[in-house]
């Protein structure tokens, strides 16, 4: 074979190696943050942490991702008992990044004091899609997401309800929820994990207040 061919053959292999790794460099890193799709249909009733831990999970590898331990983002309030438990806690160290490779926090820290991408742009759901906003024209309104904390991620020390009974009930009590749309359309000071408490635990209650029982899932290792 003629040797500027055979040159030009390796050369050729070369670059295309090299640009095959550069193409690999440049890959976003996987999902480790999304806000769910769908609630679990029992307004605040998810089966407790372990209930709504299995929703993430099962959302998550529906999506498809891999060998990630997922956990919602939630607090419980002591009772009988048994000691609060802060969301913050539940999740891992970071850094967590959203289904398009949005950086969401590098840590702790970024996720409850910075949080600049904690809005309708960054909290997507699993599949990287947006999520229904007031005033966006779309419906139903999802603005409200479930967390039962304070905005330092901690559980909520008030005598009254705020998690729906540890997110066992669908009737009786409250929790307090945030808001995944709150640069946009929320007034200034306001949270993405701790801006108000719902009208009720049904269904139809978080529904009127302005959500549909969804929760945010991190993946904590």
């Amino acid at each position: 074979m003629n040797k500027k061919i055979v040159l030009g053959l390796g050369l050729s292999c070369v670059i295309s190696a090299g640009f095959t790794q550069a193409q690999e460099s440049k890959e976003q890193p996987e999902m480790s943050f999304f806000v769910t799709s769908v609630g679990m249909g029992k307004g605040g009733d998810l089966g407790g942490l372990a209930g709504a831990d299995s929703h993430c999970q099962s959302l998550a590898e529906a999506a498809g991702s891999k060998g990630k331990t997922w956990k919602a983002y939630l607090s419980t309030q002591a009772k009988d008992g048994k000691a609060a438990i802060n969301a913050r806690d539940r999740i891992g160290e970071g850094p967590w990044v959203n289904a398009n490779g949005i950086v969401m926090g590098e840590n702790l820290e970024v996720v409850h004091y910075s949080n600049a991408n904690f809005n309708y742009n960054g909290s997507r759901n699993e599949y990287g899609a947006t999520i229904n906003s007031r005033g966006m024209g779309n419906s139903p309104n999802m603005h409200d997401i479930l967390t039962g904390s304070n905005m330092d991620g901690t559980a909520s020390t008030s005598s009254d309800d705020a998690t729906c009974n540890n997110w066992t009930s669908s009737d009786a009590g409250a929790a307090i929820v945030g808001h995944h749309d709150r640069f946009r359309f929320t007034t200034p000071g306001s949270s993405w994990n701790s801006v108000h408490k719902t009208k009720g635990c049904s269904l139809d209650d978080l529904k009127a207040t302005g959500g549909q029982g969804l929760f945010y899932c991190f993946a904590a290792d």
